[in-house]
């Protein structure tokens, strides 16, 4: 990057045009706490108006893209606003913060350089957030991917159900959403989540610095020209829908099963919602 920057959750390299953000942590396996909510919109937002990048990669450093939401590093935050009983005062914090986690993604999507997420392994919850909002998704046969918030009692409220029909449609985007299931490379390329899936972890690396490097050769203002013209098409639903989740989720996210979600996931055995 023009001005080089240290981050927490990112490493950032631009070379011949291309920016290599890989995700690191600092949670296992990439998990998106406080450091990545807070330094991803800066990131992207440092892209944006760098000249000497023309397109970026986003990866996981490491065994796997990433965990997602990081449960444990969030509690701080997320704790006191979650309790039964939570009072105006709480849930008005509540959407602010959800606000504030919303722009990461969209500091993404709005970026003009165009972006590819190379995915291996885990790239659950809010990785899926993350990678919806990229322009092109490819993947390695080791990458497995989930919607998982509803496992966690949750409605995904970072980008996911506003992005997600857009790229694979109606019928398997509620599907993932619904069902929280895992699905492998294969699955996710056949339903057009991925575009494309290589033999191996170090081909798809490959794979994507040739695609970045055949983006990078094409005139910038044109291909940043495409970008926005195609965002345009969808921009709006995606803002009126982050604000409508953003509400819900300030309103409802807070429920006993959201409780038997996390204790079970600390306890690591099975939850048992009752729908309240």
């Amino acid at each position: 990057m023009t001005t080089p920057q240290t981050w927490q959750a990112f490493r950032v390299d631009v070379t011949d045009g291309i920016a290599d953000v890989q995700l690191t942590g600092p949670g296992k396996g990439n998990a998106m706490g406080p450091d990545f909510w807070r330094e991803c919109p800066a990131v992207f937002r440092a892209l944006d108006v760098d000249d000497t990048v023309r397109v970026v990669i986003v990866r996981g450093a490491g065994r796997c893209f990433s965990f997602g939401l990081d449960l444990l590093a969030m509690a701080g935050e997320l704790g006191p606003l979650l309790q039964q009983g939570a009072g105006v005062r709480e849930r008005e914090r509540l959407l602010d913060v959800i606000g504030e986690m919303q722009a990461g993604p969209d500091a993404v999507f709005r970026c003009r350089k165009p972006v590819i997420a190379a995915i291996h392994s885990w790239c659950i919850g809010g990785a899926i957030d993350l990678v919806s909002a990229c322009d092109v998704r490819l993947a390695s046969p080791s990458a497995v991917l989930s919607v998982r918030e509803v496992k966690v009692a949750m409605v995904a409220d970072v980008g996911t159900l506003q992005r997600l029909p857009h790229i694979i449609g109606e019928g398997h985007a509620r599907e993932l959403a619904m069902t929280g299931k895992d699905i492998d490379a294969a699955h996710a390329k056949r339903i057009g989540l991925v575009n494309d899936v290589f033999a191996d972890d170090d081909a798809l690396l490959a794979g994507a610095r040739a695609m970045a490097a055949d983006i990078a050769a094409n005139p910038p203002h044109v291909v940043q020209g495409v970008k926005r013209m195609m965002n345009a098409r969808i921009a709006g639903s995606i803002a009126d829908g982050l604000r409508q989740v953003a509400v819900w989720n300030a309103g409802f996210l807070a429920s006993l099963d959201l409780g038997e979600a996390m204790a079970a996931f600390a306890e690591k055995r099975t939850p048992k919602f009752e729908g309240r």
